[in-house]
């Protein structure tokens, strides 16, 4: 068999496979999606039908009154927007600092920083981190929901990672030209950076629109409960039998993350186009 035939069985391996793994990660979703759309009544029919005999909007309806979840939404928009905002300044300049500068103690103190990475923090660190907020008299309060979660070691360590790929020839050149440490910063590593910063800032925000437990521990009251709970409350209001208004609140819940990941996807692609000219 030729080279050439080779290949193109190789490559249609690939595509084969990549379709079957999307196909059993999209299935759950577009069930969720039918689900959201039946009837009560069609829900549980034997044999079970894919598609709704009509679009039932009620479901989308009863899910966001019965439990005020814009309400909701709004509280896990706001913590989730400060947590990314907090987690990605502080992680690009405390990357920049490990990756470009070098003091005493600095191994030392990344290697303690590298090690939190293995431990469960929100485990931890949660009886703490509570009492601190009572002491600060924070609970309920979007303090609480935020100031934990401003800084990463995580963040830290991905912006240190990739400021290092980048050649020093540049920082030599800015020297040359008059650049500071932060003129440096800002005019050359954070452009050059654009495709990290918004991945890192996706996942930063996946991950707080994502918390429960720690929601769960500081607010008291649903006037601050965030989506995630609302979710669990929706379960309870609607028991087991109403699968398609707890469908249709988990996928308004899911929304925000699906249309932030559709914003920013660009941002991948051209990081990939733009590898070989960093280096």
């Amino acid at each position: 068999m030729k080279k050439s035939h080779k290949k193109i069985l190789k490559t249609i391996s690939i595509e084969i496979g990549l379709i079957a793994v999307s196909i059993i990660i999209l299935l759950p979703i577009f069930l969720a999606v039918t689900m959201s759309l039946k009837r009560p009544s069609e829900v549980f029919v034997y044999p079970p039908k894919i598609f709704p005999d009509s679009f039932y909007i009620q479901n989308y309806i009863s899910a966001f009154n019965s439990i005020n979840l814009g309400k909701l939404m709004l509280n896990s928009l706001i913590m989730s927007v400060i947590i990314m905002i907090g987690k990605t300044f502080f992680g690009i300049f405390s990357g920049y600092a490990f990756s470009n500068f070098k003091f005493k103690g600095s191994s030392l103190l990344f290697a303690a920083l590298f090690i939190t990475l293995f431990m469960p923090a929100e485990m931890i660190m949660i009886v703490p981190l509570f009492q601190i907020m009572q002491s600060f008299h924070w609970v309920n309060t979007y303090w609480a929901l935020t100031v934990p979660f401003l800084a990463s070691a995580t963040t830290t360590f991905l912006m240190r990672q990739h400021f290092m790929i980048i050649p020093k020839e540049l920082e030599d050149a800015a020297k040359i030209d008059g650049a500071g440490p932060l003129r440096f910063l800002f005019e050359i590593l954070i452009p050059l950076s654009k495709s990290t910063i918004g991945g890192i800032a996706m996942i930063n925000f996946v991950y707080a629109w994502n918390l429960y437990l720690w929601p769960l521990v500081v607010t008291n009251s649903n006037n601050m409960a965030t989506a995630q709970i609302g979710l669990k409350m929706l379960t309870n209001v609607e028991s087991t039998s109403n699968w398609g208004v707890i469908m249709a609140g988990t996928l308004m819940v899911l929304g925000p993350t699906l249309i932030l990941f559709f914003a920013v996807q660009k941002l991948f692609v051209r990081g990939i186009i733009t590898t070989g000219l960093k280096e």
